[in-house]
């Protein structure tokens, strides 16, 4: 279910857009404008990601090493 909302867009680009949303092939205003919504929404989505990602490659570059293996270490397993 869609949800109505208002936006404010420049008037230079609300005439271009009256004038040519059916010659791009758009059933209504409407429809143009909710197209060109989602497609910066996807957008958006898409760098919000990346940032996430890059933050989370931050961290784990930070992250301490912790040897797991120190309290066997140096033991010979050949003469047990």
């Amino acid at each position: 279910m869609l949800i109505q909302t208002k936006i404010q867009i420049d008037p230079k680009d609300y005439e271009f857009i009256k004038k040519t949303y059916k010659n791009l092939q758009y059933k209504s205003l409407s429809e143009y404008m909710r197209k060109a919504v989602n497609a910066k929404v996807q957008e958006d989505r898409k760098k919000l990601r990346e940032l996430k990602r890059m933050a989370a490659m931050d961290m784990i570059g930070k992250a301490p090493y912790r040897n797991f293996f120190e309290s066997i270490e140096g033991e010979n397993f050949e003469d047990r």
